[in-house]
């Protein structure tokens, strides 16, 4: 077999790097006024205003490449953050990348990371606008930062739930965490014996909600046709728990969730069987699924009630009768956040 092409990046140069990540770049928002090839973006919000987040992906914490595709990678990392942007009700526009690359990388290798990252870019209509390149001692790190705009009084914030309202999920839960497990199982197989041949078949649907996670703009969109603003809204990225104690906390209130509610797909329920996981701990804790978490009046719960990716799971209590969970068998537990937390000993 013929070799792929390598070109060591050295042959470029950082300016030459960011000339070529310029020529495949297409500006699609009329506020983006200037982007590539300047000291600064130039965005006119046009009276809007400006949502802006930030994610780091640093390789060997965030992502595992022994498994995880380049383009892949690229397009996960934007739709994380443009996650971010749609859980504030905002409207994705611009995007700014910055990558730390080893010399273990090629320029092949960089192309093949921003095709993914052009990909998303295509999918959520945003513009890659600019960002910066440098040199890392060791592995890959990628840094997004994510441009939105509103108007004011459609921005949906963490703090603004109150007592009685229908809490609300979209899409289903604990997908991304058991393709995560199904990769590393194969990784740790493959290395005790490399000639074994990876067993992932019918597991495409929780590895590509592991790999090329989608950031739910489209719920977003459907909830303002039919003239819905949550109440309060956070995207799930650190587990349903974590995210609903976020929420609870920022808005002072207390919230009951019912397990029996919880929407887990059959494939996700199978899988945590084989690893001999409860599915509902999948579905609490296991996080990267970039669902949206909202609650809702119960007016607006009705216009939604027979959507078919939209879940009501719980609703909201005083503050005083704490965040529990409802189980199957009616014994109501108190809620923990177990997910991923950087930092901890």
């Amino acid at each position: 077999m013929q070799q792929p092409t390598r070109t060591e990046l050295a042959a470029l140069g950082e300016f030459g790097l960011i000339d070529r990540i310029k020529q495949h770049v297409k500006i699609e928002n009329k506020s983006t006024v200037r982007g590539i090839g300047d000291d600064a973006a130039v965005i006119n919000p046009d009276g809007l205003q400006t949502v802006i987040s930030s994610d780091l992906f640093a390789e060997g914490i965030h992502f595992d490449l022994s498994y995880t595709p380049l383009k892949h990678l690229g397009y996960k990392a934007v739709a994380a953050n443009v996650s971010d942007i749609a859980a504030m009700n905002a409207t994705p526009t611009q995007i700014l990348v910055n990558i730390a690359v080893s010399n273990r990388f090629s320029v092949e290798a960089i192309d093949e990371l921003y095709e993914g990252i052009a990909l998303a870019c295509e999918n959520y209509k945003v513009d890659l606008v600019g960002g910066d390149t440098a040199s890392s001692r060791s592995g890959l790190v990628i840094s997004i930062t994510a441009v939105g705009l509103a108007k004011p009084e459609q921005i949906v914030y963490r703090n603004t739930a109150k007592e009685g309202e229908v809490i609300c999920v979209s899409g289903d839960l604990g997908a991304a965490y058991m393709g995560l497990q199904v990769l590393a199982r194969e990784k740790q197989e493959f290395t005790a014996n490399p000639e074994m041949q990876p067993q992932l078949s019918e597991k495409d649907y929780i590895l590509r909600r592991q790999l090329k996670p989608e950031a739910r703009t489209d719920i977003m969109y459907e909830l303002r046709e039919l003239d819905i603003l949550p109440t309060a809204m956070i995207d799930v990225s650190d587990g349903l728990a974590s995210e609903i104690m976020h929420l609870c906390k920022q808005s002072g209130i207390g919230a009951l969730i019912l397990e029996d509610e919880l929407p887990i797909d059959n494939l996700t329920a199978l899988t945590a069987s084989e690893f001999g996981v409860l599915p509902v701990t999948c579905a609490l804790n296991g996080g990267e699924d970039y669902e949206l978490l909202f609650t809702l009046t119960q007016a607006d719960y009705e216009k939604v009630r027979h959507h078919p990716d939209i879940t009501a799971i719980g609703i909201t209590k005083k503050a005083q009768d704490g965040i529990y969970l409802m189980s199957k068998g009616g014994n109501p537990y108190p809620l923990k956040a177990q997910g991923w937390q950087h930092f901890q000993a």
